[in-house]
């Protein structure tokens, strides 16, 4: 099989990374983009560290013009980076931190790679998120959560906003809504230390460990679904008509990104 060029949003922790790693040693061109220096560094010399804070809008815009300098097509964009955030922030655009960050840094990555996705043979996108939970409200009428922000709620909401995103993408590229299930695996480090140390008892027993958690990423990208959209819920394929990929939510959310507030 031909080398791939595969493309990794969040590549330098858990499932981002050991996808990058399992795509380079099947001989694929990857690039990983992380806002860690110090991460990329560990990465092996033969993937390309984009070193982008993908919560700005710029950041996302500079690596999409690297991209299109370096190659012709992208055959698999994955997207993982997202962070959790205890206390509400906003990026220098005003959006609220993980909204930026796990919500529109996907949409806009996926955009702004539509060309070069469109020139790959099978290309195909997947969104790392929690399809298949159905909980979590989507503030249509306050999007930044400026009024009752907490870490979870955001969470929640930019995790429904992915499924709505997913649900109403159309192109060439397959579009894959991936729920991996509970991992050891992302970048705790904003949380307060005894929360951060809840979640590591409760991981080692209840989590799964990474690998089994991207092979089903790592397969996706050989062999592309044949369906415009699919939901896995670790490995489960789900119904599509499920509450939370409602094509009238889809709708009004694609057209609220055609804002150029958004772009």
């Amino acid at each position: 099989m031909s080398p791939k060029t595969v493309v990794i949003a969040g590549g330098t922790d858990g499932m981002g990374r050991a996808t990058a790693l399992a795509r380079f040693e099947r001989g694929d061109d990857v690039y990983v983009i992380g806002s860690n220096p110090a991460k990329g560094r560990t990465l092996p010399s033969g993937i390309t560290f984009l070193p982008k804070d993908l919560s700005e809008g710029a950041a996302v815009r500079e690596v999409v013009a690297e991209l299109r300098s370096r190659v012709s097509a992208v055959d698999a964009l994955v997207l993982c980076a997202n962070r959790v955030g205890p206390a509400r922030r906003e990026t220098s655009e005003h959006f609220e931190y993980t909204f930026g960050l796990y919500f529109l840094a996907r949409h806009r990555l996926a955009e702004g790679l539509r060309p070069l996705l469109e020139s790959a043979a099978a290309p195909v996108i997947v969104n790392v998120g929690g399809v298949g939970v159905t909980k979590g409200v989507i503030a249509w009428d306050d999007l930044q959560l400026r009024s009752g922000y907490s870490m979870v709620r955001a969470q929640m909401q930019a995790g429904r906003l992915n499924d709505l995103l997913g649900a109403g993408y159309r192109g060439k590229a397959r579009y894959v809504l991936y729920h991996p299930g509970f991992t050891k695996s992302g970048d705790h480090s904003p949380l307060n230390p005894v929360l951060r140390g809840g979640l590591r008892l409760l991981a080692a027993v209840a989590a799964r460990p990474v690998a089994a958690s991207v092979a089903p990423i790592v397969e996706l990208i050989d062999a592309p679904p044949a369906a415009q959209l699919t939901a896995l819920d670790r490995g489960r394929e789900l119904p599509l008509s499920l509450p939370s990929l409602d094509p009238a939510g889809a709708a009004r959310l694609h057209a609220m990104l055609a804002d150029e507030a958004f772009a």
